[in-house]
């Protein structure tokens, strides 16, 4: 066993809850520019005195129409300027934000509603509208539902003129450090999505220690453009690393025009999951290579990796500088433009980066800090610092977290950022939260002998695609096996940028099916693996498991195995579960062919 700990650097007052820093910030900085918030005619400034304001209008809206101390508020919209400011309008009104993906199928919007208790949901669309119409009679506590799209945050706070803004002051006031701040609803292997209960010290205890040793990136007068879902637990940490920093955010939900919208920002960090930094890659090679320059790109690239390795052993030599200046001018300032130009620093995190990407980026002056974290810890454990990195690693536990590698590998963590409970699962809470409040991971890692962590597997079958998104494969699996004609099935796409699965086919059923497609009756799977009546057949079982499940976590290629799983060839246990790893094993080659490997 190996344990590495790091003392806080900041501890938080009972008294205290997130929406200080706002406060602060107004009183301190009322002129500061906060947010950059889109309009029609481009980006707004909104400073540190009218974001504060703004939260207390709708504050005061929320308590005029009954919400209160402790009650939970669902929220469900892409990640825009709204989001931000109804968490902190929930928060200044002594209530509970509950997120919920914008992309969530009506299954998990109605789980989580009516698990969380929630009496009003602020949602975005008229689609969110129109799904969550259909699910209003299961859900007798939802009182109000409020969509931003239509007007009716701007009717919210009409309507809160008839609340005096010292209601606001008093809840705020009555709201501590130990009350509940959200509940963040996570995948889980039996298929229900848990809801991780975060305190406000939970939150603030994280992004309070972590900011001292990103003081270079998160600072007054730093910018980021953030276009990750607030919903995930990483974006919102950066939300309030943001306020807390008094550095500017703007917020865009149009991944199909990154690009542009980073150029015209021009943000000078940003935070991505490792699949975004892929993309910006893989985009430049196949360009430069598709434009006759794939030598010189090819170059460029090995250029950078030696010259980001050579900073770890002792600094690059003349030769290397030179060539590197050269390619500066040739490729990497053009790969920095992609980012906006300005951007020479980026948070990463979510899902594994890979040491060659992280080499690649920072020598073409890109920086990636690379962290990790869960859910359940706030979700920060440890991240590469400005002082403190070493690539291929997620860096050392942040001041406050002490990390323990137990017997079998898993990470253990224990501090201020470790969530409280499972909402109504306390049999949940008690197999993770265990040992005097140890928390364990399901990760599998390593500590070496400076405190550096490395992530080196996953002990829950939780899958995390490239894109940070956490899938459970259980919700899929039983759906598919509700198919007559599908015996076994396992979800692959850990690290990959989809989802898929390997599908056996029913012994028992596949007689019928060949005489009811006209096949003989010695036909074999492997033979008709292929066959466009038989994938058809499949593809309407993958449709009806994906309606459980948001657009990230759909299965979108499935392949038809040969034969079926048996305990016999080692692929089920005597109890009849699924070994995943001799699956993973066994058709390697059948999941590297359907990444194109």
């Amino acid at each position: 066993m190996r344990e590495f700990s790091v003392p806080p650097v900041v501890t938080i007052g009972d008294a205290a809850n997130l929406t200080d820093p706002v406060w602060d910030n107004a009183a301190a900085a009322p002129d500061a520019v906060q947010f950059a918030r889109r309009s029609e005619s481009g980006w707004v400034d909104v400073t540190c005195a009218q974001f504060r304001d703004e939260v207390i209008a709708l504050a005061r809206g929320l308590i005029a129409a009954g919400v209160e101390p402790g009650d939970r508020v669902a929220l469900m919209s892409r990640t825009r300027y709204e989001w931000t400011l109804v968490d902190y309008a929930i928060w200044a009104a002594g209530a509970v934000t509950v997120p919920i993906y914008e992309t969530s199928s009506a299954e998990q919007v109605s789980w989580i509603l009516s698990d969380s208790g929630a009496m009003a949901c602020v949602i975005e669309t008229s689609a969110h509208a129109l799904l969550l119409s259909g699910i209003r009679d299961g859900l007798p506590e939802l009182r109000d539902a409020w969509q931003i799209d239509v007007g009716d945050l701007d009717r919210l706070r009409e309507r809160g003129a008839t609340v005096a803004a010292d209601e606001v002051e008093a809840r705020r006031r009555a709201t501590g450090a130990s009350d509940t701040a959200t509940i963040i609803y996570t995948s889980g292997t039996t298929g229900r999505p848990k809801g991780c209960v975060l305190t406000h010290r939970n939150l603030y205890a994280d992004v309070a220690n972590a900011l001292p040793g990103l003081s270079h990136i998160l600072r007054e007068g730093a910018s980021t453009l953030l276009f990750l879902p607030l919903a995930h637990s990483f974006a919102r940490l950066i939300q309030i690393g943001v306020v807390n920093a008094r550095a500017k955010m703007g917020h865009s939900a149009d991944i199909k025009n990154l690009v542009s919208e980073l150029q015209a920002f021009k943000p000078t960090f940003v935070l991505s999951v490792p699949r975004v930094f892929e993309k910006v890659y893989n985009t430049a090679k196949q360009r430069a290579h598709a434009d006759g320059k794939g030598a010189i790109f090819d170059r460029a690239e090995a250029t950078a990796i030696a010259y980001s390795e050579a900073l770890d052993k002792g600094g690059p030599g003349f030769m290397l500088k030179t060539q590197h200046a050269l390619f500066d001018r040739l490729v990497y300032s053009k790969l920095r433009a992609a980012l906006g130009g300005q951007c020479r620093d980026a948070i990463s995190g979510g899902a594994p980066l890979g040491a060659r990407l992280a080499h690649f980026f920072r020598g073409i002056g890109i920086t990636i800090m690379e962290g990790y974290g869960l859910t359940e810890t706030s979700p920060a454990v440890a991240v590469n610092l400005q002082n403190s990195t070493r690539i291929g690693t997620v860096g050392r536990p942040l001041p406050g977290v002490t990390v323990r590698i137990a017997d079998d590998g898993e990470i253990l963590i224990k501090g201020d950022l470790v969530f409280q409970r499972y909402w109504n699962n306390p049999e949940a809470t008690a197999e993770a939260l265990q040992d005097d409040g140890w928390y364990h991971s399901g990760d599998i890692g390593e500590l070496d002998g400076d405190g550096f962590l490395t992530i080196t597997g996953r002990k829950k079958e939780i899958i995390v695609t490239a894109g940070g998104k956490n899938v459970a494969p259980a919700v899929l699996e039983d759906r598919l096996r509700a198919h007559p004609l599908i015996s076994q099935c396992v979800v692959v796409g850990d690290r990959q940028p989809f989802i898929a699965v390997l599908v056996t086919i029913d012994e028992e059923a596949w007689p019928k099916w060949l005489a009811a497609n006209g096949h003989p009756e010695t036909a074999t799977v492997g033979e008709l693996r292929e066959d466009a009546a038989l994938r058809a057949e499949i593809q309407t079982a993958v449709d009806e498991a994906n309606r459980a499940v948001s657009a990230a976590e759909a299965i979108k290629v499935f392949r038809v195995l040969p034969r079926d799983f048996t305990e016999a060839s080692g692929e089920m246990t005597p109890s009849l579960k699924v070994k995943r790893n001799v699956v993973h094993k066994t058709y390697a080659d059948e999941i590297a062919a359907i990444y194109g490997g």
